[in-house]
């Protein structure tokens, strides 16, 4: 578990962290450089959650060595599903990564909503539904190895 605290906003305990996979953590298929190392890095203090539709057909080979939970959903009602899975998990202790339109309901109801603007873009509605934006992936992993970026950005 992590724990960051928030002046004037909100107490973070981190237990759980649900990422998107095409478009957050890996580009057309491939995950991004780098990005496994840190989610292995950082399953010490968190675990790890890889959600996705697994549009490309080769999820499994690129995160064999990630230390991460991988979720397979179904091709339709992928934002639905996405939350349910939040939900099941504790939203209330998770913090969601995405960047599609399928992932504005996870990242609305999580506890910390992450919203990335990568080489894929993002859906407006999405952006709307986080809490922070970042331009990528290992931004948005840069607030678990220093929390007080984090702070700086949603303190009041």
């Amino acid at each position: 578990m992590m724990i960051i605290d928030i002046p004037g906003y909100i107490k973070l305990e981190i237990k759980h962290v649900v990422c998107d996979y095409n478009g957050t953590i890996a580009v057309d298929g491939k995950l991004i450089d780098g990005v496994g190392e840190m989610m292995n890095d950082l399953s010490k203090d968190l675990k790890f959650h890889v959600i996705t539709a697994d549009t490309y057909g080769f999820v499994e080979r690129e995160l064999e060595n990630v230390n991460c939970k991988l979720v397979k959903i179904a091709k339709h009602d992928q934002a639905y599903s996405k939350l349910e899975y939040v939900s099941s998990i504790g939203k209330d202790h998770t913090v969601c990564i995405g960047n599609g339109n399928n992932d504005r309901l996870m990242l609305k109801e999580a506890r910390l909503g992450i919203a990335l603007v990568q080489e894929e873009g993002a859906c407006f509605e999405t952006l709307r539904s986080s809490h922070v934006v970042c331009k990528s992936i290992i931004d948005a992993f840069g607030y678990f190895k220093e929390p007080k970026r984090l702070i700086a950005t949603l303190r009041r």
